[in-house]
């Protein structure tokens, strides 16, 4: 007989490899979820950094934290924190995000207001290095949206996610891992027989590295637009194929340009668009000054 979820419980999977200044505000963010009921597993990579000894002194029960010494990749992890869990849902966490108080409640409740649902994101805004909002993350709501175009991938942002344990059981991470884009191989695997959404509301701050780093951005791009050529060419969707190689030059022409930009120093100010934007910065400074200020 299976042995039945903790109801309601979350299982919070966060892979750390050398997170560097940012980890405690991370896991503070958690701490301080308006909905309580988690188990938060910080999976470490073979961190060299010492950035771990940053949380040492949150001693929350809650906390699971593990270590063995290995560098086996993000995915691995992941894999590892899905056979752990305990919960009946798993949400992702990254080391250098911001969840916001109530991220944890709104993807409970739209979860357990619709069975049909198998993974639910939050809207996000993005934030620098130095703690400055600089954008939003784009976010279609409903399924058909978000997987209307599969060759371009899929806005989703990873570390908001939540979802019902079973389906990550059934999907799981690959293995041998994407070079840092396993969940858009997890979601073109999946997509077509699962359901999709997410929350209508702010409830994350996506970190974004100031530069590009020409080079891994490259690496990225090939990589997703290889393992969706092989996915479409398997399934017979050849104009999916044709489409996503196309995607990867305008991916690769765009990243070139900025990168050119940015070392001639010609890239224009990040532009924050008035009413929901206005709010939103904010939203932002109240949670900076109540978590960030303080503990960074």
């Amino acid at each position: 007989m299976t042995e039945s979820l903790p109801q309601g419980l979350i299982t919070v999977a966060m892979p750390v490899y050398n997170a560097g200044e940012h980890l405690r505000a991370a896991v503070l963010s958690i701490l301080k979820q308006s909905y309580t009921n988690w188990e938060f597993l910080i999976l470490d990579d073979g961190s060299t950094d010492g950035a771990l000894e940053s949380i040492s002194d949150l001693s929350d029960p809650r906390i699971n934290l593990r270590r063995d010494g290995r560098n086996v990749g993000a995915a691995a992890r992941l894999n590892e924190a899905i056979d752990l869990a305990r919960g009946q849902y798993l949400a992702r966490m990254d080391q250098d995000d911001i969840s916001y108080p109530g991220r944890f409640a709104s993807q409970v409740a739209r979860l357990s207001r619709d069975p049909s649902l198998d993974l639910v994101a939050v809207r996000a805004i993005k934030i620098s290095a130095r703690n400055e909002l600089v954008g939003f993350f784009p976010s279609p709501l409903r399924h058909a949206e978000i997987c209307s175009r599969p060759w371009r991938g899929f806005y989703l942002a990873h570390p908001t996610w939540m979802g019902r344990i079973e389906w990550f059981r059934k999907y799981r991470y690959g293995i041998p891992e994407s070079y840092l884009s396993d969940d858009q191989e997890l979601l073109l695997r999946s997509y077509r027989e699962s359901t999709f959404a997410c929350v209508d509301e702010i409830q994350f701050a996506y970190r974004i590295r100031d530069r590009i780093r020409l080079k891994k951005h490259l690496r990225i791009h090939w990589t997703v637009m290889s393992f969706q050529v092989a996915t479409f060419t398997r399934r017979r969707q050849f104009g999916f194929a044709l489409r996503s190689a196309v995607i990867y030059c305008l991916r690769v022409g765009r990243d070139a340009w900025r990168s050119l930009t940015q070392a001639l120093a010609l890239r224009p100010a990040a532009r924050i668009p008035r009413g929901e934007g206005e709010a939103a910065i904010g939203e932002w400074e109240r949670l900076k000054g109540t978590l960030l200020e303080r503990h960074c």
